[in-house]
């Protein structure tokens, strides 16, 4: 039996209770497994591939959004005020912000991204394709950063910027990576481009 998996985009990995209830049913009815993801996200595995549009219009009926091929990826966070003592802001707030920046923009796959609400990084920030970190003046902003085989620490490009500033430069950053990529490329194959709009560390 073909099989494939469907992936439930969860804002600050927040995983509300209907979602929860939802997701359990449909795993028990189906014979699925549930997995949460590295990147905060609710994945079913094994969805027999002749009931995934109607199991998708379940998890869409109670208002998720499904991951899905040229979808801007929702910033992983880290847990913030209010729960850390450390944290400066409400970092699922400025996740939703980014990723509401980029709604229904085409974005090429494989890039990843996440905030952290203070310069601890707990939600690995600095070793992503695009890494907010807030300080006590403002936010530092990563680019170029991965794991894999051959990780590599993300470059900070801005340091201590607005809100504002900070947005500017993601979608600066991403058109053009846009731009010199294909498909499924990161991050850190066009930050050493001569044409990299921030070519220096700060």
């Amino acid at each position: 039996m073909e099989t494939t998996n469907i992936t439930v985009l969860l804002p600050a990995g927040r995983l509300p209770l209907n979602v929860m209830d939802r997701a359990l049913e449909l795993a028990r009815k189906h014979h699925l497994s549930v997995y949460l993801t590295n990147e905060q996200n609710l994945r079913l595995l094994d969805v027999p591939a002749d009931q995934a549009e109607m199991i998708k219009d379940e998890i869409a009926s109670l208002g998720m959004n499904l991951k899905a091929p040229g979808r801007f990826p929702l910033p992983r966070v880290c847990v913030g005020n209010g729960n850390c003592r450390l944290a400066r802001i409400d970092p699922a707030e400025l996740s939703s912000r980014i990723y509401q920046r980029f709604s229904g923009k085409e974005i090429k796959p494989k890039l990843k991204a996440a905030v952290s609400a203070c310069i601890f990084s707990c939600s690995l920030a600095t070793i992503k394709d695009i890494g907010v970190v807030a300080t006590k003046r403002g936010y530092d902003l990563y680019v170029g950063g991965k794991g894999g085989v051959h990780p590599r620490a993300g470059r900070r490009i801005l340091k201590n910027v607005d809100e504002e500033e900070l947005l500017r430069a993601i979608e600066e950053v991403v058109a053009f990576h846009q731009a010199r990529t294909s498909k499924k490329q990161r991050m850190a194959k066009v930050i050493d481009d001569p044409d990299f709009p921030y070519p220096r560390e700060v």
